[in-house]
């Protein structure tokens, strides 16, 4: 085996939702994400977005549940899971008040920030922390 078939790819980042149906129509209306997939049991779901693919499934499931552990969601708005999915876009400003018009929770409005990224903050309709940010300027030296 060549070390080349060893070289991973970032394939999937994968969301653990309530309704995978609603999730799915939410993402693509708040943050302009193209439904790749919805399958018919409504248990997965996905949205093109290059390179990756943002993936939705079920909060709990017995294929999953019992190999890896219950996924543990936050139990008030003061907490966060240990991880947030970002989104960069051209248009930061718009792209949040796209995101706020369309059902996601406002956070923390587009602010400039010391490492040179525009960044503000949504929850989505099951509470996930969504960054909504530009690409980080190079700084000069």
């Amino acid at each position: 085996m060549a070390s080349s078939d060893l070289r991973p790819a970032f394939a999937y980042t994968v969301v653990y939702v309530r309704d995978v149906a609603k999730s799915v129509d939410f993402y693509a209306k708040a943050f302009g994400y193209h439904v790749r997939l919805l399958d018919d049991s409504h248990r997965w779901g996905e949205l093109e977005s290059g390179q990756t693919t943002i993936a939705f499934t079920p909060i709990h499931q017995h294929e999953t549940d019992e190999r890896t552990g219950q996924v543990r969601t936050p139990k008030s708005g003061d907490e966060r899971p240990p991880m947030e999915v970002c989104f960069a876009y051209a248009d930061v400003d718009a792209a949040y008040k796209r995101a706020v018009e369309n059902g996601a929770t406002a956070v923390s409005p587009p602010e400039d920030k010391e490492w040179a990224q525009r960044v503000g903050y949504v929850r989505d309709i099951d509470g996930n922390v969504v960054r909504m940010g530009s690409y980080v300027a190079k700084q000069a030296k």
